[in-house]
């Protein structure tokens, strides 16, 4: 079996705009913990970063949006590593991880973003909605991959978990009178409100 077992699945995860090349979002992870052994600025191991510089990323970045760009694949190889993309709209979602790591495991995990995202926002996931709802976006990474290790793949699930602040007009639940007379009401109510909307048909 080739490569080491690790926790380790995922690299890095970008959101970069299809028309312009730009980054919208960007985490590269690592092991908070470098095994015992491993040089200070080691990246060699399994959950480095790979690019630990700014620089690294944005030539990285400009690299993989060119080569995406004419690949009619949603998995590449590309310098030494397994990238898996979809493009939603006109923003390109990647995942990247090790050249050993399980192309399936990764392509899985792009499509529970690209899907939690298309969730939360209704279907509408562009540039735009992004930008404006970066918050959540940020959130839905968090809740699917933690210093690259995947904790979550199903969408339903990781939007549930990434939810909106309650709306200002939501209404006041101090008024509802929850005791077994308040709910005897409400089905009274209930009941002669059904038998004069059937008196008037």
């Amino acid at each position: 079996m080739t490569g080491s077992l690790s926790l380790f699945s995922i690299n890095a995860v970008l959101v970069m705009s299809a028309d312009d090349g730009s980054r919208i979002y960007a985490k590269y992870f690592s092991a908070p913990h470098p095994p015992a052994g491993a040089a200070p600025n080691s990246t060699d191991y399994p959950g480095a970063n790979p690019y630990p510089t700014v620089k690294e990323q944005r030539a990285f970045e400009k690299g993989l949006l060119e080569k995406t760009n004419k690949s009619a694949s949603d998995v590449i190889l590309y310098d030494n590593r397994i990238v898996v993309f979809k493009m939603e709209s006109d923003v390109m979602i990647y995942v990247v991880g090790s050249a050993d790591e399980n192309e399936v495991l990764l392509y899985n995990v792009v499509l529970s973003l690209r899907d939690a995202l298309g969730i939360l926002f209704k279907g509408a996931t562009d540039k735009r909605t992004i930008v404006e709802n970066y918050d959540l976006v940020s959130l839905t990474i968090d809740e699917t991959i933690d210093d690259g290790i995947i904790l979550e793949t199903d969408p339903v699930m990781i939007a549930s978990r990434v939810s909106r602040a309650p709306a200002a007009d939501a209404p006041n639940m101090k008024n509802i009178d929850l005791t077994e007379q308040g709910l005897m009401n409400a089905w009274e109510f209930g009941k002669r409100r059904l038998a004069e909307g059937l008196r008037q048909m």
